[in-house]
């Protein structure tokens, strides 16, 4: 179901209404400073209810470094830069 926007799905709890899911999304999102994507609540061994929580990805901005200079973006680059770039030996990342 969706609350707020939120992806939620309760698993083994029957009587959580919107009211109360809307409660822990504003919960979540106070204790994280950020938005929350999707929330699952399943009942915890204590008779408290567990909050599984997937947060919305952040933008991510590319930096590079050349000969030195920190950058965002190369659409500003003259032709030698571009090339100097293009020409680097690029490397993965091994998991």
């Amino acid at each position: 179901m969706m609350v707020n926007d939120v992806a939620v799905t309760v698993d083994g709890l029957s009587d959580v209404t919107e009211a109360e899911i809307a409660q822990y999304i504003g919960y979540v999102e106070e204790q994280t400073n950020e938005k929350v994507n999707e929330l699952t609540l399943t009942p915890a061994a204590d008779g408290q209810i567990h909050l599984d929580y997937v947060l919305q990805p952040q933008k991510f901005e590319r930096i590079r470094r050349i000969t030195g200079y920190l950058v965002g973006t190369i659409d500003r680059w003259n032709n030698a830069k571009r090339a100097e770039e293009h020409d680097r030996v690029k490397h993965t990342v091994m998991h």
